[in-house]
């Protein structure tokens, strides 16, 4: 499995404190079957993105564990009128492993009428927007269908893998459950934060996935999808088709990114 969305370097943001604590999630997604993972610190007014500090620290964590899972560099753009400017002179610089996609969130109180422009912006700049975890957004949840016109537009959509399993609650949950039953998830990932509580194990949710929608699903959501984020491939991205079986659900239908 490919995991783009985790919090696994040490002291950067409000992911793990120490070094140690870094290591052991690592191992334990490392032994859950993530063979890659993208570290994506954030980059607020919060929580500033140092870039070369990540770097280093990722060079130390695949000393001190080997290289398992292999390590890429990222981050959870926060999307607001008042910095897009900022990421469109330095797209390069925030996006997954210096490639064309780009892991953004977007405010949880208040999501602006600006949102579209922004990532028509983004798309229109070559870089396709991966909007992070919107079954956990409490504004998105009351309008999935803006989101589903985000993912019309050139957007994909990455949902967290304890919202599947109900560990963010009901709501986020049945919201997660929408989402793919519609077709509109591209991406089920971690955003790992710690050891225990938000941890980094892929495992149950693709399990849940499987039972519920079959292998297919299961490999491209965990595996196929994340991988060519991770390697800069072409993805197509659109509403998926209705996720029957046996009819193999991936038969894309292909949005302009």
């Amino acid at each position: 499995m490919t995991d783009i969305h985790s919090h696994v370097i040490w002291d950067v943001d409000d992911g793990p404190a120490t070094l140690e604590e870094s290591i052991v999630m690592l191992g334990a997604a490392a032994e859950d079957g993530t063979a890659d993972l993208v570290a994506t610190p954030h980059a607020n007014p919060r929580y500033p993105f140092q870039h070369e500090i990540a770097w280093q620290r990722i060079r130390e964590l695949t000393e001190a564990t080997g290289g398992r899972p292999r390590i890429h560099l990222g981050c959870e753009f926060h999307l607001t009128f008042d910095n897009v400017d900022h990421l469109m002179d330095n797209l390069g610089l925030y996006t997954i492993n210096g490639k064309q996609y780009l892991l953004v969130e977007c405010p949880d109180s208040h999501i602006g009428r600006h949102t579209e422009s922004i990532l028509r912006r983004i798309v229109e700049a070559g870089v396709v927007p991966i909007v992070a975890h919107p079954e956990r957004n409490p504004v998105l949840r009351q309008k999935l269908s803006r989101v589903e016109g985000w993912v019309e537009s050139g957007c994909l959509l990455q949902l967290t893998a304890l919202s599947v399993t109900g560990g963010f609650g009901a709501s986020a949950r049945e919201a997660a459950l929408r989402l793919l039953d519609r077709g509109l998830a591209h991406f089920v990932a971690s955003d790992a934060h710690d050891p225990v509580r938000r941890h980094p194990r892929l495992g149950e949710a693709r399990q849940l996935v499987l039972s519920r929608y079959g292998e297919d699903a299961a490999e491209i959501l965990f595996s196929e999808n994340p991988r060519a984020v991770v390697e800069g491939t072409p993805l197509s991205g659109g509403k998926q088709l209705a996720w029957q079986r046996p009819v193999r659900w991936y038969q894309f239908w292909k949005a302009p990114c």
